[in-house]
C-alpha cells in the first residue's frame, strides 16, 4: 500500500492509482489541469469529508493491489472459468467503458496537434469491439463447452471443442497485434514532456489495460487451454 494521505496532490494520486480517476470524475474533482492541489483541498471544494474521500481512494488502491496478487493457476477448470469471468471479463468490460470518454476527449482536443492520437482512438475502438465479441464467444459457447467436457465422461463434442480452442487462440493473437501497434505508436505509452494530465492518464491506463489483457491471455492459453487439451488426450 502506498503512502497516500489527505495532503497528497490529486494528480499524484491518479498517477499512483490510475483507477481513482473514475472516482474523481464521478465526484467532479479535477485531476487533470487542476490536479495540483491536495486531496484535502479537493474534498473541501466539493463539500466532502477529506477522511472519507481518502478511505475511498484507499479502497480503490486495495482492489487494484489484490487483483494483481491473485494466483489462480491452481484452480480447477470450473473455478478457473468463474475466476476469469469475475476478475477479467467483468472488470475488462468496466474498464473499456470507463476509458472510452477519456480517449474520445483526448482525440477531440489534441488530435490535430498529435496526429497519432487519431490512430490510437481507432485502435482502441477496434480493440474494444474485438474484446466484446471475444468475451461473448467465451461466455456463450466456449466456457459452457469446456465445463460440459470436464463434467461428462461421455462428452461427444470433442471436435467442436478442439476447433473452438484453436479459435480462441487465434482471437488472442488478433488482440495482441492491436496491443503491439498501440505500444509502438505511443512510444511504449510514454507521454511527451508537454502532455497534459488527461493525455498522461490515458497512456497509463492503456498500459495497465495491456498488462491485464496479457495476463488474461496467458492464463487462458497456458492454463485453461492446455489443461483442457491434456484432458482430451487422456479421455
Amino acid at each position: 500500500m502506498s503512502q497516500l494521505t489527505e495532503e497528497t496532490w490529486v494528480a499524484d494520486i491518479v498517477k499512483e492509482v490510475p483507477k481513482t480517476s473514475d472516482l474523481f470524475r464521478k465526484l467532479r474533482i479535477d485531476f487533470c489541469c487542476g490536479g495540483k492541489i491536495s486531496l484535502r483541498e479537493a474534498a473541501a471544494s466539493r463539500g466532502l469529508h477529506a477522511g472519507e474521500l481518502l478511505a475511498r481512494v484507499h479502497e480503490v488502491e486495495e482492489n487494484q493491489a489484490q487483483h494483481k496478487q491473485m494466483q489462480p493457476s491452481s484452480l480447477e477448470p470450473k473455478e478457473l472459468i468463474a475466476y476469469i469471468q469475475k476478475e477479467y471479463h467483468t472488470k475488462l468490460c468496466e474498464e473499456l467503458a470507463a476509458l472510452t470518454p477519456y480517449i474520445t476527449k483526448l482525440t477531440r482536443v489534441h488530435g490535430e496537434r498529435y496526429s497519432h492520437l487519431k490512430r490510437v482512438n481507432e485502435l482502441y475502438n477496434l480493440l474494444k469491439q474485438k474484446l466484446t465479441i471475444h468475451i461473448q464467444f467465451k461466455e456463450s459457447l466456449l466456457f459452457p463447452l469446456i465445463q460440459a467436457f470436464f463434467q461428462d465422461s461421455a462428452f461427444e463434442r470433442v471436435d467442436a471443442l478442439h476447433f473452438h480452442l484453436s479459435e480462441l487462440q487465434e482471437e488472442h493473437q488478433a488482440v495482441v497485434d492491436i496491443l503491439q501497434e498501440l505500444r509502438l505508436i505511443t512510444n511504449g505509452f510514454e507521454p511527451l514532456q508537454e502532455a497534459c494530465g488527461t493525455h498522461r492518464l490515458v497512456l497509463k491506463r492503456l498500459e495497465d489495460l495491456e498488462a491485464d489483457i496479457y495476463n488474461h491471455i496467458l492464463l487462458e492459453n497456458c492454463t485453461l487451454v492446455e489443461r483442457t487439451r491434456q484432458a482430451q488426450l487422456h479421455s
